[in-house]
C-alpha cells in the first residue's frame, strides 16, 4: 500500500480510540487506542493511513505528528488523594485525567468543579499534567453547572474595553434618514418570545388583489458595525449569540442588541427591508430590497398571537391588527403547503423546555410548543432568506450561504433498518420527496417521533458556505441567513454586501475583499455555531441528569431510540434519555443483530428494536458523567 499521509482534526472517544476528520473529505478516519500517539480531542494532526475504506468500514490510521495542540483549558472535577490529585474532565471524549501536584492545586478540595491548564501533555501511556488556575464551586451545586460549561467553551461574558467604547460611542436614536424608505406609518410589527430583548425582525403583509405583499424588516446591524472595528473584530470571533437555557451571551453588546439595534415598538429604527409579492401558490413573482426606517406598532408574543388566532382570545392593545394577523396566518398556510409540495422535510422534533428556579436548580422538563404563530415567523424569514439568497446569487456577488447537502448512503442504510422493522418501504433514491414520503407515512402514528428523529440523524449537518449548493432538508435551491444580524455574523456580513450594492460602493477592490472574507467567515462561523450546540447540548443534559436524580425508582414508558452491543437507549415523552447495559438486563443472554441493529434474547427470543415501546426504571443518573440508565422492566 502505498504511504499516504492526511491531515485534521481528532476526535477522541471515552473508549479510548478516535477519528480524525479531514478538511473536504467525506469520510474521516477510525484510530484504534494504541496509535493515538497522546492526541487530545480538537488537536490538529498528521495521519498515516493504514487501512483504506472498503465494504462500509472506515480507513484506519495512526497518528505520526501532533500539529497543533487545541485544549489548553479543561474544566473538571477534582478528585483529591494524600500528595496530589486529578482532574476528571467533564467532557469524557477527553479520554484522560489530568494529574495536578499539590503544589498546583490552589487548596482545591475533594469534588470542587475546577479550571486546569495543561502543563505537559500525554505521552507515551502516561496522563496529562495540569495546574489549576480557577475553581468554581462544588460540582453538587446547581449554578456551578452554567459556569462551567461557559468556561469549558472559553465564552466571555464580559466584552473587551475597547468594544464597550466604541458602543458606549454609538447614539441612542437614529438621526436623518436620507436615502431610505419612510415606513414609520406602515403597520409593521413584531412577533417573539415573551422575554425576547434582541429583535432582529418586523413583518408587514397586505392584498395587491389576489397577491400578498409581504414585508420583512430586519434591523440593519451594519450601520453601526462597521469594518475593522473592535465591534466587528469581537463579533467575527463571537460569530453567534450562545442561548444556554435561560442565559444569552451576546454576539454584539447590550446597546446594540436591545438597544440602538432592536426593533422596538415605538422607536424609531434602521431597517434592511425587503418586500416580496407572492401569489396564492405561494411562488414570489416580485421582490425589492431597499434601506429603510420603521417604527414598529406593537411587539406581539407568541402565545397571546396564538389565542387570538386558534382561541379567539381578545388583547386590546392586538385589536387593530386583527385582520394582518388572521391575513399572516392565510399567507404562512400557503407557503407551509408549498414547502410540503416542493419536499421539504418537517421534522417535527420535541424540543426540551427546561425550566429552572431562583438557584438554577431544574424544577421540570417540558416540551416546547409550536404553534402557527410560530409557524408564520418562521415561514415569512424561509420565504425572506430564499429570495434574497436568490437574488445576490445572479448578481453573482460575494455571498454567504447556508447550505445542507444530501444524506451519505451510510446513513439511508441505517435508516433503512428502522423502515424495515416498522414494515415502512425502504428508500432506494435519496431525494427531498423520498425522505419526506417517510415522514408524512408516520405522521400521527405512534413511531412518529422516532422516525422524524432517525430522520434527522440521517441528514448533515447544515453549514454556512461562500458556495452555493442549496439547502437538502428546506428542499431549497438557494438559501442564506439574511433574519438575524444581531445575533449570526453571516447575517450581518451579507447585510453589508447588500448595503454597499444598493449604495453604487462595489468596486473591484472590494468585490476581491469580499470574495475572501465569504470564505473566511463562512468556516468561522460553521465552527462556532457547533460549538454553541456543544455547549446547550452540555448544559441540556447535565439539567436532565440533575432532574433524573431526583426520580431514581420512578416508572416510565419510553420508546427504544437506539439500540447498540452494549445495550438499549431509551427516550421519554420530555426527550430524557437513558441507557439500559445488557449486563443489567438479567432476564435473557442477549446477543446484538448488527445486520438489522436488533438486540435478541438467546433463550426467550424476545426482541428490542428502534421504535419498540418499553417500560423502564429510572436506576441512576450521573451528572459529571452526563449519563442516565435505564432497567427495562
Amino acid at each position: 500500500m502505498k504511504k499516504v499521509i492526511l491531515e485534521g482534526k481528532f476526535v477522541s472517544n471515552e473508549r479510548g480510540f478516535g477519528f480524525v476528520e479531514l478538511n473536504n473529505e467525506e469520510k474521516d478516519i477510525f484510530i484504534p487506542p494504541t496509535l493515538t500517539n497522546g492526541s487530545m480531542t480538537g488537536d490538529l494532526v498528521k495521519v498515516e493511513l493504514q487501512k483504506e475504506a472498503e465494504n462500509g468500514n472506515r480507513a484506519e490510521g495512526k497518528i505520526i505528528e501532533i500539529v497543533k495542540r487545541n485544549t489548553i483549558m479543561i474544566v473538571g472535577t477534582y478528585q483529591k488523594s494524600r500528595n496530589y490529585g486529578f482532574v476528571v474532565p467533564d467532557d469524557i471524549k477527553l479520554g484522560t485525567d489530568i494529574f495536578i501536584s499539590k503544589s498546583h492545586n490552589r487548596k482545591a478540595k475533594n469534588g470542587d468543579k475546577v479550571v486546569v491548564k495543561i502543563v505537559k501533555y500525554p505521552e507515551n501511556g502516561k496522563s496529562a499534567e495540569g495546574q489549576i488556575v480557577e475553581i468554581l464551586g462544588k460540582s453538587s451545586d446547581t449554578n456551578v453547572d452554567l459556569i462551567s460549561v461557559v468556561r469549558a467553551h472559553n465564552y466571555k461574558l464580559m466584552f473587551p474595553k475597547e468594544v464597550e467604547k466604541e458602543a458606549k460611542n454609538l447614539p441612542e436614536v437614529i438621526h436623518g434618514i436620507e436615502g431610505r424608505v419612510d415606513l414609520r406609518e406602515e403597520e409593521i410589527f413584531t412577533i417573539d418570545g415573551d422575554d425576547t430583548k434582541d429583535i432582529d425582525d418586523a413583518i408587514s403583509l397586505t392584498k395587491k388583489g389576489n397577491n400578498y405583499l409581504l414585508g420583512v424588516h430586519i434591523a440593519d446591524v451594519s450601520h453601526y458595525v462597521r469594518p475593522n472595528t473592535a465591534l466587528d473584530k469581537e463579533a467575527i470571533k463571537r460569530s453567534t449569540s450562545v442561548y444556554l437555557i435561560d442565559t444569552v451571551i451576546p454576539m454584539l453588546p447590550k446597546k446594540l442588541s436591545n438597544g440602538i439595534c432592536s426593533l422596538n415598538p415605538g422607536e424609531d429604527r434602521y431597517a434592511l427591508s425587503i418586500e416580496m409579492e407572492i401569489d396564492t401558490n405561494g411562488q414570489v413573482i416580485n421582490s425589492k430590497v431597499f434601506k429603510s426606517v420603521i417604527k414598529s406598532k406593537l411587539q406581539m408574543t407568541y402565545h397571546k398571537v396564538y389565542d387570538i388566532l386558534e382561541n379567539n382570545i381578545e388583547y386590546e392593545d392586538y385589536k387593530p391588527h386583527m385582520k394582518t394577523l388572521r391575513l399572516m396566518k392565510e399567507l404562512a398556510e400557503i407557503l407551509i403547503a408549498k414547502k410540503d409540495k416542493d419536499g421539504a422535510i418537517d421534522f417535527n422534533m420535541p424540543e426540551a423546555k427546561i425550566i429552572l428556579d431562583e438557584n438554577d436548580a431544574v424544577i421540570d422538563i417540558g416540551l416546547r410548543e409550536m404553534t402557527i404563530a410560530n409557524r408564520i415567523i418562521e415561514e415569512f424569514m424561509i420565504i425572506a432568506n430564499e429570495t434574497i439568497a436568490e437574488t445576490f446569487f445572479q448578481k453573482e456577488l460575494p455571498f454567504i450561504y447556508r447550505v445542507h447537502e444530501k444524506p451519505e448512503i451510510d446513513r439511508i442504510d441505517k435508516l433503512n433498518v428502522l423502515l424495515k422493522n416498522l414494515n415502512y418501504d425502504e428508500i432506494d433514491k435519496i431525494d427531498n420527496k423520498n425522505l419526506k414520503r417517510i415522514s408524512e407515512m408516520a405522521k400521527g402514528k405512534e413511531e412518529e417521533k422516532l422516525v422524524s428523529l432517525m430522520l434527522l440523524r440521517t441528514m448533515q449537518l447544515a453549514k454556512y458556505s461562500n458556495e452555493n449548493i442549496g439547502h437538502f432538508g428546506l428542499a431549497s435551491k438557494y438559501y442564506c441567513h439574511f433574519t438575524s444580524p444581531i445575533r449570526r455574523y453571516p447575517d450581518l456580513f451579507i447585510h453589508r454586501v447588500i448595503s454597499d450594492y444598493l449604495a453604487h460602493e462595489l468596486d473591484k477592490k472590494k468585490l476581491t475583499k469580499y470574495k475572501r472574507q465569504s470564505a473566511k467567515y463562512a468556516e468561522i462561523s460553521s465552527e462556532m455555531e457547533q460549538e454553541e450546540e456543544d455547549a446547550e447540548r452540555e448544559l441540556y443534559e447535565m439539567k436532565k441528569c440533575e432532574y433524573m436524580q431526583k426520580h431514581i425508582g420512578d416508572e416510565y414508558e419510553g420508546t427504544v431510540s437506539g439500540v447498540t452491543a452494549f445495550g438499549v437507549f431509551v427516550e421519554l415523552e420530555n426527550t430524557v434519555e437513558g441507557l439500559s447495559r445488557v449486563e443489567e438486563m438479567r432476564d435473557d443472554y442477549y446477543v446484538f443483530d448488527d445486520k438489522n441493529m436488533k438486540l435478541i434474547g438467546k433463550h426467550t427470543g424476545r426482541e428490542f428494536k428502534l421504535g419498540d415501546k418499553v417500560k423502564v426504571k429510572c436506576i441512576a443518573a450521573n451528572k459529571l458523567l452526563r449519563r442516565i440508565d435505564f432497567e427495562i422492566i
